[in-house]
């Protein structure tokens, strides 16, 4: 195992230890010191990645895990992945920082904080960090449900549970879809990894499952980057803690729909279909999270509703820069690359200025026992730090200098400009609502992060609508926050340190063709003159604050959309809907009788097997090279068609329990015949305890009552009894006559050379099957176990009491 590989199971592997950890040293030292040197190490390792990365260069290194299959963890690490596992590690050290301070030792389940934490951490580097697709997607299903208990953390209260489940119900359906869709590319690629991928892009675009794929992968990244319509978990999500709010919506869950996109945008991109789907899709969400986030009273339902806009932002510009392999290289291939490099440098900036907001606004709620907009204000002076940190990351946000924000959100203008100004796929008219609708939505932006700051810091403050007295938070829980402010700053005046070191590699992972040609120059600086740009911000400022002002008026506006509308009233229904009609079914056939069961069972296998048979043209029947059967044969089945019989017909239990012991010994008498002793043996000793058990049993009940009654005669009983008879016997003929392959038997007759043992059987359970039998010995061992804490649980009840 590589270095790199080790570093990605490391939170994986500090999971492991943190119940302990807490146990040992709970009401002592805070668990989170002991989690935090996880991202840390690992932060530090990938950092030393960023020089040769940065020169062009690939790592790429093989765990094998099911060679057969193709199937082995292959780390990867280019541009693209390295931008991400630093936000993940880097946000995620600040986020168990500020966890320290915001989550009390005492009163908090902090291993199953920490363990929650830590199991998603892995799975994300996993995820961006995996060349295999199968791999990739089973990371991408850990990350849905360890967000799910995170998420569910306070599962006390309602809304954290249904926040949770929300969330798992649309990105577990959208990871089953996007598993759909990668097999679909494997077949066409006929390849797992991503990389070799690349060199089919012929084979795979003119493939007829290329639309099918694509619609299927890209339902699993809208569905995880909370993308119109499934945007709707995001907001129910924000019940959870403001340390898990942090990491998981501003620099990594949220992000990984983003990185599939970009991943996957050298396969798809180019084409049509992904340019219009992924530029239309963002464009909606961004206006959709920004106009909703405007009337959110609550601040962490402001900020969930900004960092589905801010998304929409990102991946508006993926579908917009993927026009550039449309063009292949030149001129018009990088003007479109520009609208990818923003993707990404918006990316970096929104981790920087989110995290420390929803940091902050962790922060408001914990110093003043509320997150109200409408119990807020007057905060500026009891809290200047805060205030401080929160006009830095709100004014990033609405793109204003001298914050990165600022740089990120011209080049989004940029473009959107360049679709309306050098139109592709036949836009022309359509070309002029990309700007209209960026700059609408910038609008709305600015109009919630003036809420955020001035609603929140300025005006009267009223002490009695808090459940606290306000005051500033402890400086280890202003630290990672202030960290974040700090970059929001620095990147704005020192940008190129970060497009040279870290987006321009990521651009060329993105698109490939320049990685051939050498890459492009960038150079972003925060005066680029007075451009079409710099007029869209001011008119953004200006509009914005007009509107901010006369919010009272137009704000209004909202009530009048009715609620059954909305997409949390359509999800809502529909919900209601589905538990109604499964109940409904559920009750059709869940009669309480087994017989009614056993029909719905049999009726299934009949029909099933039946219909195959008979397509399959497969009944045939050849009794020729049967053995022949010996009197001896027929008459222990003679025997055993008696006793059955005497089971069904006999009025007294003692005889009908005698029955079935005689069934179950004629049964082994067969084995004997056809040279099976160890399985005699086994039914002998079965039937011997079953039929003692019976007696045990049956001796305490009272003996059968004579009744005189009618049972009516079942035609659909008759049916289904035939017809699985019938099924069974064909089924069984017709397999004897049908040959696919070579009999395994002459395999296992050379056991005692191959395993050392004289019987065939205990040659397959011990050393051919013996994985199959220690699972089988490892679930007795679970059960075990499993009767043991009850047993446990059970005395310590008592004791109690």
């Amino acid at each position: 195992m590589s270095w790199l590989h080790l570093m990605i199971f490391i939170p994986f592997v500090f999971a492991i230890f943190v119940p302990f950890v807490y146990k040992w040293f709970s009401g002592r030292v805070h668990t989170g010191w002991f989690v935090l040197a996880a991202p840390l190490a690992v932060f530090l390792y990938l950092l030393k990645y960023i020089p040769s990365i940065s020169n062009g260069e690939t790592i790429r290194l093989d765990l094998p895990w099911m060679p057969s299959l193709g199937i082995n963890y292959t780390a990867y690490i280019d541009g693209l992945s390295l931008i991400f596992g630093l936000l993940i590690t880097g946000v995620g050290a600040l986020v168990v920082l500020y966890s320290i301070y915001y989550m009390s030792k005492e009163r908090e389940a902090l291993h199953n904080f920490y363990v929650y934490m830590l199991l998603f951490m892995g799975a994300m580097l996993g995820l961006v960090i995996s060349d295999n697709i199968l791999v990739l997607y089973v990371f991408w299903e850990l990350t849905s449900i360890s967000s799910f208990l995170l998420i569910a953390y306070w599962y006390q209260r309602k809304n954290s549970r249904n926040g949770a489940q929300k969330s798992m119900l649309i990105t577990i359906f959208g990871g089953l879809a996007m598993l759909a869709g990668m097999i679909m590319l494997s077949m066409m690629a006929d390849t797992y990894s991503i990389r070799e991928m690349l060199g089919h892009t012929n084979r795979i675009t003119g493939h007829l499952l290329f639309f099918p794929a694509m619609i299927l992968i890209l339902l699993g990244a809208f569905t995880k980057s909370a993308q119109f319509p499934f945007s709707i978990w995001l907001p129910d999500a924000m019940e959870a803690p403001t340390p898990i709010s942090a990491y998981l919506h501003s620099a990594t869950m949220v992000k990984a729909g983003i990185y599939l996109v970009a991943r996957f945008t050298p396969v798809f991109g180019g084409t049509s279909e992904w340019f219009w789907i992924v530029s239309c899709i963002g464009l909606i969400t961004l206006m959709y999270g920004s106009v909703n986030a405007v009337n959110q009273k609550d601040l962490k339902g402001l900020l969930a509703y900004s960092t589905i806009s801010q998304l929409g932002l990102i991946m508006s510009l993926l579908g917009i820069g993927s026009a550039s392999l449309y063009f292949g290289y030149g001129d018009e291939s990088t003007v479109y690359a520009f609208a990818i490099l923003a993707a990404l440098f918006h990316l970096i900036n929104h981790s920087t200025f989110k995290g420390s907001l929803f940091m902050i606004v962790g922060i408001i709620d914990h110093e003043t026992g509320t997150r109200d907009i409408r119990k807020l204000g007057g905060l500026m002076s009891l809290m200047p730090i805060s205030f401080t940190l929160t006009i830095i990351g709100s004014f990033a946000m609405a793109g204003l200098p001298p914050f990165n924000g600022f740089l990120s959100k011209e080049m989004f203008f940029t473009g959107v400009l360049t679709v309306f100004e050098s139109p592709v796929f036949e836009m022309k008219s359509l070309g002029l609502l990309f700007p209209i609708i960026a700059w609408v939505a910038s609008v709305f932006t600015f109009i919630y992060c003036m809420i955020l700051v001035f609603k929140t810091f300025m005006g009267k403050y009223r002490p009695e609508r808090l459940d606290k007295e306000a005051h500033e938070a402890p400086i280890g829980m202003l630290l990672p926050p202030i960290i974040l402010s700090c970059l929001v700053i620095v990147i704005f005046f020192f940008p190129n340190i970060v497009s040279d070191h870290l987006l321009q590699p990521a651009l060329t992972a993105v698109l490939p063709q320049f990685a051939e040609a050498g890459g492009i120059e960038v150079n972003i600086t925060p005066w680029h003159g007075w451009s079409t740009e710099l007029f869209m911000t001011m008119g953004v400022v200006g509009f914005g604050v007009l509107m901010y002002r006369s919010l009272k008026k137009w704000s209004r506006l909202y009530g009048y959309f009715p609620q059954a509308l909305t997409l949390n009233g359509i999800y809502n229904h529909l919900l209601a809907g589905m538990e109604r009609i499964s109940l409904k079914l559920t009750k059709q056939y869940m009669t309480g009788f087994v017989r009614d069961y056993l029909v719905y069972i049999f009726t299934f296998m009949v029909f099933l097997l039946g219909r195959s048979l008979w397509l399959s043209n497969d009944l045939s029947f050849d009794l020729s090279n049967n053995a022949p059967i010996h009197l001896y044969e027929a008459g222990v089945i003679l025997a055993m068609l008696i006793a059955a019989l005497t089971v069904l017909f006999s009025k007294s239990r003692f005889t009908a329990i005698i029955a079935v012991g005689a069934l179950g010994y004629l049964v082994s008498l067969f084995f004997v015949i056809f040279r099976a002793p160890d399985l005699a043996l086994t039914q002998l000793v079965v039937e011997t305890v079953t039929a003692a058990l019976f007696l045990l049993c049956f001796y305490h009940l009272p003996e059968l009552r004579k009744e005189r009654s009618s049972i009516p005669f079942k035609f659909t009983n008759l049916l289904v009894s035939l017809g699985v008879g019938t099924i069974v016997t064909l089924l069984a003929l017709s397999a004897n006559n049908h040959r696919l392959f070579e009999s395994i038997s002459s395999y296992f007759e050379d056991s005692y050379t191959l395993a050392g043992a004289k019987n065939i059987v205990n040659a397959i359970l011990v050393d051919f099957r013996g994985l199959d039998t220690m699972l089988e010995i490892l679930v007795l061992c679970i059960a075990g176990l499993g009767v043991y804490t009850l047993i446990k649980l059970q005395l310590a009840g008592r004791d109690k009491k």
